[in-house]
């Protein structure tokens, strides 16, 4: 996967926004003004994802690459590695669990605008 094709997934998502508000080197994905991915734009070694926390667990036992969330609350994010030990579909399914988790905790006025065509 290349930061290229990330980030352009990323920005398909319905009312979804970019911003480094940390650093020049960290890229987030909002949703409704809600982070649901992190990255280095630098480095591009791995992606913070929120994660459903039953979820979050089961993924880290099972891939070496799924590991407790850098700088995050380490019940529901989970950092994911770019090395090859997680597919690309399987990052990519977690990139719309972790957006549809935080487009699912928006008021509904504001989820309703976000999903209109």
């Amino acid at each position: 996967m290349t930061i290229t094709f990330f980030r352009e997934y990323c920005l398909s998502k319905s009312g979804v926004s970019e911003d480094t508000p940390f650093d020049e080197n960290t890229l987030c994905f909002k949703v409704g003004g809600k982070i649901f991915a992190i990255i280095d734009i630098e480095l591009f070694e791995s992606v913070n994802l929120k994660c459903d926390p039953e979820r979050a667990a089961e993924l880290r036992e099972k891939y070496r690459g799924i590991v407790p969330g850098y700088h995050m609350n380490k019940k529901h994010w989970n950092t994911v590695m770019f090395d090859g030990s997680v597919s690309d579909k399987l990052i990519l399914e977690l990139v719309d669990h972790s957006y549809d988790l935080i487009l699912n905790s928006l008021p509904k006025k504001t989820r309703e605008s976000i999903q209109m065509p």
